[in-house]
């Protein structure tokens, strides 16, 4: 299968305070070159960066539809708490109708940053994330003459259906954020590709054998499945500088209980993750100070796996260990200046080199 590499309009862009224009400008430069898609975080504030723009993802993508041609198009990731299923449906079909064939939605269940400080509750996301799913997938079916039914403990639909059909058929592609057993089973489930983001080669090499796994209990063929990756890269003359810049950062990205276990690391007894996972929203900045002192515990060894730092030949080493551990396609994070520049340096020596090998 080939190897495909997309870019995302994520914490790195809103760091940077990039406007829609510029972002814009940077997808035309990426489209004109061999980049396979162009994602959009859906967030509605990143409290750390208080200068970053942060737009709607949906509407950022139509216009980055408008000025592209060739790259898919994706949120990285939406949920379906903010917005009730059916909206996110019908978003993703008209996405897919204005781009001729090119979105995917991304999804996962949710974070509190996102819902609490405005007034959503943000309870059993896991168990309202598979009946989303599953009334997302039954309403990508429908039209009025084949309607349907839902009767879920959180949604239903009575005789719904929507009146608009997607240009990819049999409909876009559902990409999943899972990184724990029941999200993870999910998206076997009802997933054509996974999205995890923080991520040591051996947790994901690790985690995609869980998808396949629970795939195989339930019969699925996974050919063709998009076993994706958001990972960091950051171009520099001197990686050594730049790691002891960024790797606090890092460790904050990569800590999550399942890291810890995978690389055998003692967890911080003072820190709850569940609770930042559930509580973490602007009027709590104090758990983001918790967080990254219990990331400490990461070791520059276990973290410097994950991250690409360096010239092209560093950030190709970095792609070919998450290859090797199951990876087909990477969303990139470019941190550090030069924005433009890093899309174009990536897109004219990195990828060149994996489309030269896979020949």
């Amino acid at each position: 299968m080939t190897t495909k590499f997309g870019f995302t309009q994520g914490l790195s862009v809103a760091r940077l305070g990039l406007d829609e224009t510029q972002i814009m400008t940077a997808c035309q430069i990426a489209d004109r070159l061999d980049y396979d898609s162009i994602w959009a975080m859906d967030h509605s504030n990143v409290p750390q960066w208080k200068n970053a723009v942060v737009n709607d993802a949906w509407l950022l993508l139509a216009a980055i539809g408008a000025i592209t041609r060739k790259v898919e198009l994706g949120t990285c990731v939406t949920d379906a708490i903010r917005r009730h299923p059916s909206a996110i449906a019908l978003s993703t079909i008209t996405l897919d109708r204005l781009t001729n064939g090119r979105a995917i939605l991304g999804i996962g269940a949710g974070e509190a940053q996102n819902v609490v400080d405005f007034g959503i509750e943000f309870s059993k996301p896991v168990t309202k994330f598979k009946e989303q799913l599953e009334l997302i997938e039954l309403l990508f079916n429908s039209d009025p003459d084949n309607r349907v039914d839902y009767n879920g403990q959180y949604y239903k639909l009575v005789n719904a259906c929507l009146q608009a059909k997607s240009i990819r058929k049999p409909r876009p592609p559902i990409y999943i954020a899972a990184g724990a057993p029941k999200t993870l089973g999910l998206c076997a489930a009802y997933g054509d590709g996974w999205i995890p983001i923080g991520y040591t080669p051996a947790l994901f090499k690790h985690h995609a054998d869980v998808i396949r796994e629970n795939a195989r209990k339930i019969g699925r063929d996974l050919s063709g499945f998009q076993f994706a990756n958001d990972v960091d890269v950051y171009f520099t003359e001197d990686g050594e500088e730049a790691w002891n810049k960024m790797n606090n950062a890092v460790k904050v990205s990569l800590y999550k209980p399942e890291l810890l276990t995978v690389h055998n690391i003692e967890q911080d007894s003072e820190f709850d993750f569940r609770r930042y996972f559930t509580e973490y929203a602007m009027n709590k900045p104090e758990l983001m100070e918790q967080m990254k002192r219990a990331a400490l515990k990461i070791p520059d060894s276990v973290a410097r796996t994950a991250i690409g730092v360096g010239r092209p030949d560093d950030v190709i080493e970095m792609l070919e260990r998450f290859i090797e551990a199951g990876t087909n396609h990477f969303i990139i994070r470019f941190w550090g200046e030069g924005y433009f520049k890093n899309i174009e340096l990536f897109g004219r020596k990195v990828i060149p080199y994996f489309r030269d090998k896979e020949k």
